[in-house]
């Protein structure tokens, strides 16, 4: 079986089992506990604190541990423009762009539906970027906060985020960007991305699935969504998954010590699969920046066929990818994202997304090159004769 669905998960690394396990079994404490076993994890915890500060550029007291990325990004969006609208009520309005995660975009209108706010959505090109110029022309003196996204899960497009975050700022407005799909191929130093607030998923990155983390500048007043004993600096309440902060730190770290490498390997992979799908499958369009984009992830459009059809075929020959963000699983609308690119419905829900590790060889995307061929051809083929 070929995995080409890592922007969906990846499979939990050997060092990132090695290193959390002592957490899992005998260092069992809690680490607000005054003993020894609550201080051995304790220690713990601000040891992955710090690695992760050392790859994001930042204070160890910057970094707020969170259940995954979806946290991260609700805590952001909410929590910075509530704690905002709290210091100035005329601060009502919050910016995204057209192409955001659900995570972030639920969380802007569950603000506009419950707290008020309204909601700017940027738009995009046909290649799924925001330009500053089209940043610029939503932002007004009431924004509270501008979040748009690093790199696309669907589609793959880098946004330009310094110059973005720094169109932001001419209006003293905080920039969160969703780094869940860049982590590990693109770089996250924070100071030279000039971003506010920034959310990471361990999941995505070689850690298990559960744990996450939220980047916040530590001028940056931030409401919490969780209250109780007060962890995390007030940020976060609930008992610490030290095991989780351990292994999401050790992925992060290890990700960022490969990632000039691996991005430069995948990419010319990546091209190079995208080379041969569009000369070999006849109609076939590449959704996406055509060069900005992750190394990670090659994604298409088939029209005359059903993206959930070419998908099985495709399980059928031993290839494993999917047809756009696995949120959205098991929902037979069009992607807003395509649609955002300017793609007709029709045409949105023949995509499929291949996204990659740095584990994957030229081997499986040649194989995977020809599954695509024969799987399309087949679902045209039944489509055209049903009988």
């Amino acid at each position: 079986m070929i995995f080409l669905d890592a922007a969906a998960t990846t499979p939990v690394r050997r060092e990132v089992l090695q290193a959390m396990w002592p957490y899992l079994s005998g260092e069992f404490g809690n680490p607000s506990s005054h003993h020894s076993l609550g201080e051995a994890a304790a220690t713990a915890l601000a040891g992955a604190r710090s690695a992760v500060a050392n790859v994001l550029n930042c204070r160890s007291g910057e970094v707020t541990f969170t259940s995954g990325g979806t946290e991260a990004d609700n805590l952001a969006v909410k929590g910075i423009a509530l704690a905002r609208k709290a210091a100035d009520p005329a601060l009502n309005r919050v910016v995204i762009s057209a192409v955001e995660h659900p995570a972030v975009e639920e969380s802007a209108r569950y603000l506009e539906r419950v707290h008020g706010f309204a909601v700017d959505v940027v738009p995009v090109d046909g290649d799924g970027l925001v330009t500053p110029e089209a940043l610029r022309a939503v932002l007004r003196p009431e924004t509270a906060l501008v979040s748009i996204m690093y790199a696309n899960n669907e589609v793959g497009t880098v946004q330009p985020v310094a110059q973005l975050a720094a169109v932001a700022h001419e209006l003293d407005v905080p920039f969160h960007t969703d780094a869940v799909q860049a982590a590990g191929w693109l770089p996250l130093d924070t100071k030279a991305l000039g971003v506010d607030a920034l959310s990471l998923s361990g999941h995505k990155l070689g850690a298990p699935k559960g744990s996450g983390v939220l980047f916040a500048r530590g001028r940056l007043r931030l409401e919490p969504l969780v209250h109780g004993g007060g962890q995390e600096r007030g940020k976060r309440s609930g008992t610490e998954n030290v095991a989780g902060a351990v292994a999401l730190s050790t992925a992060l770290t290890l990700s960022h010590a490969e990632q000039s490498t691996a991005a430069s390997q995948v990419a010319g992979m990546r091209d190079r699969f995208i080379e041969a799908i569009l000369a070999n499958v006849p109609g076939a369009v590449l959704t996406g920046h055509p060069v900005k984009r992750l190394p990670s992830v090659a994604s298409f459009c088939f029209p005359g066929t059903s993206g959930e059809s070419v998908l099985l075929e495709l399980e059928r020959l031993g290839v494993v990818c999917s047809s756009g963000s696995a949120c959205a699983a098991g929902s037979d609308a069009p992607s807003p994202v395509l649609l955002a690119l300017g793609l007709d419905p029709g045409t949105a829900q023949t995509a499929v997304r291949f996204s990659f590790t740095s584990a994957v060889t030229a081997a499986d995307l040649e194989q995977t090159a020809v599954a695509v061929e024969t799987a399309v051809g087949r679902v045209r083929n039944l489509a055209h004769h049903p009988n």
